[in-house]
């Protein structure tokens, strides 16, 4: 609808996670250098946390990518309503197996065997659970399970667990502390900085096909981080619902009071961002760090086209 008037190709705050407009801040380099690091490295247990809207799925679909253009098996669970053995059904089928038996003994040990022979061939096997807070405790305790599927030295699967902050909090309970002392390694989302605020709506544009003239000027990029108090999700729904206003009223820039007048609509002027906790220490960071550089220019590469 506006594309034309803005001189866009593309919808640039659209809600799909398209991995094209992930801005690499550096908590975000770090989550997944955290991700690869622990993939690369068969740490077998892996947990990624955010507040709603920071991007988790996002560079999910960055990282899934990644694994598909290195020819890694790759299973992605987005729905977490599935019972245990749907959960299993879903798994097998997102790998690519068949498997002829019904019954949870069978399925493991189909799975254990096709895993054994890709760790022979030098391959890796990643299963990727998105909403995860939301997973019943029985989900929960088959995931863990999955660990189990080892060598002596190395884990065959390696599981990414990605959820809202009521995750970490679920994995506090008694009865799943057997799933929490399995995690290996730890990542987290995090709100946006101003700057970074102004870098990822440019970021968006550019991808979307902009030309030089404005769209946002830095008052409109005061208001939007105000708003959104540096939620990826709500700078998008400011900037498009701002982009619609504009061309409505055929102004361009997009003018600041559109902006206000936008958040007070959705009553982002009264709610308060919840608290981000801060991402725990683990014996791993120092490891992490000195990976870091080294998997972001491994990333870059894989972003050039081949």
């Amino acid at each position: 609808m506006y594309k034309k008037f803005f001189g866009l190709k593309e919808n640039p705050f659209s809600v799909n996670p398209d991995p094209r407009y992930l801005l690499l801040t550096r908590p975000m380099q770090e989550a997944l250098a955290c991700l690869t690091y622990g993939i690369q490295s068969r740490r077998g247990f892996i947990l990624l946390t955010g507040e709603v809207g920071t991007g988790k799925t996002t560079l999910l679909n960055k990282l899934l990518g990644w694994l598909h253009r290195y020819r890694v098996a790759t299973s992605f669970i987005f729905n977490p309503g599935l019972s245990p053995s749907q959960f299993f059904d879903y798994m097998l089928a997102d790998f690519g197996l068949k498997c002829e038996a019904r019954e949870k003994g069978g399925m493991l040990l189909h799975l254990n065997k096709w895993l054994l022979q890709r760790y022979r061939a030098g391959g890796t096997a990643v299963l990727v659970v998105d909403e995860a807070q939301n997973l019943s405790p029985e989900v929960l305790e088959e995931i863990r399970l999955l660990t189990n599927l080892e060598t002596s030295t190395e884990k065959l699967l390696q599981i990414v667990l990605s959820g809202q902050p009521e995750l970490e909090a679920k994995l506090s309970r008694p009865e799943l502390r057997q799933l929490r002392q399995r995690i290996t390694l730890r990542s987290k989302t995090e709100p946006l900085s101003r700057e970074e605020c102004q870098q990822y709506v440019a970021n968006r544009l550019r991808v979307a096909g902009a030309d030089s003239r404005p769209i946002f000027t830095p008052e409109v990029i005061d208001a939007v981080y105000a708003y959104s108090k540096g939620i990826p999700r709500l700078i998008n729904l400011l900037c498009e619902h701002g982009l619609i206003s504009a061309f409505a009223e055929q102004k361009r820039p997009v003018p600041a009071e559109m902006i206000r007048e936008i958040a007070r609509e959705f009553q982002l002027d009264v709610v308060e961002a919840l608290p981000v906790p801060p991402a725990p220490k683990t014996d791993e960071d120092t490891r992490l760090k000195e990976a870091l550089e080294t998997l972001v220019t491994l990333m870059e590469r894989v972003r050039r086209p081949q």
